[in-house]
């Protein structure tokens, strides 16, 4: 984490976890943030985020044959999901992707940021590409007054999907009510000084109880390489394309699609014992091996706890039990088309 925003949001009475990449955990009230979430305009600093930057005259052509979502007809004013795979078909990381003139930006699990820029660069080899740190603070907004917390920031809002840049921030709009804030990190506290004379400022577990509401994974750390795109519903959001040419894991990710052999599948999962991503789960309807994985885990506004996790289907209707067979029970309920 950036440490002047890091300073700049403790100013604010944010309330860091104890974690390698500190996150906020609250502003007081981690109860009322929730709700807030749930029914009103909150914002969140995106801590648990980061953003690479990837430059030079062949990042477009170099993207598309990395990631699994089409690059090459990216919009100016596009945004997309994507992910970057392992040979065998194996989701690394999870992104947002959006340009900035003839740079990509994408965001991802903060806990993966530097291997997978890392990772990326090796691949390089005599391209003309730059792949670097963005040195952005990402910022989540959402809600009914979004509009207004947006034009008192002097931000533009775009329509879902697409991003808008103004004065040196780009505001990425992902679904009807949220949208991402990507802001240098030296405007980092202004611009959340702005948004929040509209906007509630909640913590980083209402902004992942948003995530699950909205049925959209985040690949972390604890989750890498355990998902093919499809079972994560990754191919559902725009995050893969059928049409395109060679990536890494394309030919699994095409034949899992066209032979229709993915057992797992995304479900929401709800529990009154608290879950974590890359939690395993068991059922006695598979009783020879773990029947699943939590993706990533939030309190709910409703009490208890919620989680979105990859599931065997014979399992999710026979009852799920958490990271050990005699673990406490949740309750899963797929996630609709």
């Amino acid at each position: 984490m950036i440490p002047t925003w890091k300073e700049a949001l403790g100013a604010t009475g944010a309330r860091f976890n104890d974690s390698r990449n500190p996150e906020v955990d609250s502003f007081g009230d981690a109860a009322g943030e929730l709700a807030a979430a749930r029914d009103a305009t909150v914002v969140a600093p995106l801590t648990h985020l980061g953003v690479i930057r990837v430059g030079g005259e062949d990042a477009k052509s170099f993207l598309h044959n990395q990631l699994t979502s089409d690059i090459n007809h990216l919009a100016a004013d596009g945004a997309q999901h994507a992910a970057w795979c392992s040979a065998k078909g194996r989701m690394l990381a999870s992104f947002v992707v959006w340009r900035d003139g003839g740079d990509y930006l994408l965001a991802l699990s903060a806990d993966l940021q530097a291997a997978i820029a890392k990772r990326l660069q090796m691949y390089v080899l005599r391209s003309k590409v730059t792949v670097a740190d963005a040195g952005l603070a990402l910022l989540g907004l959402s809600g009914p007054q979004s509009p207004a917390a947006l034009q008192a920031a002097g931000l533009p809002r775009p329509e879902p999907m697409k991003s808008a840049a103004a004065d040196g921030c780009a505001v990425i709009r992902i679904d009807d009510a949220r949208q991402l804030i990507a802001v240098p990190a030296e405007r980092a506290a202004a611009v959340w000084a702005a948004l929040a004379g509209t906007a509630r400022p909640v913590g980083l577990p209402a902004w992942r109880w948003l995530d699950i509401r909205a049925a959209l994974p985040l690949i972390s750390e604890a989750t890498k390489e355990h998902f093919v795109p499809q079972m994560a519903n990754f191919e559902r959001i725009g995050g893969v394309s059928f049409h395109k040419g060679c990536y890494p894991g394309q030919e699994v990710v095409a034949r899992t699609q066209y032979l229709g052999k993915v057992k797992r599948h995304l479900y929401r999962l709800r529990s009154d014992a608290a879950m974590a991503a890359g939690d395993e789960l068991y059922s006695e309807a598979v009783p020879d091996q773990s029947c699943g994985m939590v993706v990533s885990a939030a309190a709910s506004p409703a009490g208890g706890h919620e989680a979105l996790a990859v599931v065997m289907e014979l399992a999710a209707d026979a009852g799920i039990r958490l990271r050990a067979r005699d673990g406490a029970n949740a309750a899963a309920a797929a996630v609709a088309a």
